[in-house]
């Protein structure tokens, strides 16, 4: 019994992920942002939506929490590294987003809200 409730949170959770990206995919673009892709996995990991716009390649996660507090603590700095890796692998393979600047946002849904656009939430250190 607690395996289909786990099966039932997870595909719930799932659900409300989907969701929660569409929602930021359609406020992006209503910004003047142009969706380059989404849910894209690669072997580095997932990254939520990767946007561009005015010369930035804008890395976006997304969080549905119930407070900007949980979606700001919901991403380690290990997470931020690893999309780092996987949005160079993703501009390898696509050498005209070479010249563009790279940002990390976040973007958190929170209940009965419009997203909210934290821009420039992480940087690479170095950089």
């Amino acid at each position: 019994m607690a395996r289909v409730r786990e099966r039932i949170d997870r595909r719930r959770a799932e659900r409300l992920g989907r969701i929660a990206e569409w929602l930021c995919c359609l406020v992006l673009w209503l910004k003047g942002y142009r969706i380059l892709a989404t849910r894209l996995r690669l072997p580095m990991g997932e990254v939520d939506i990767i946007a561009a716009r005015r010369g930035v390649l804008v890395v976006v996660e997304v969080k549905a929490r119930r407070t900007l507090a949980q979606a700001l603590g919901a991403l380690p700095r290990t997470s931020w590294r690893r999309r780092h890796a996987a949005i160079s692998h993703f501009i390898a393979r696509r050498p005209h987003l070479a010249r563009l600047g790279i940002r990390f946002d976040l973007m958190a849904v929170l209940p009965r809200r419009l997203p909210r656009h934290i821009k420039d939430v992480w940087r690479v250190e170095g950089l």
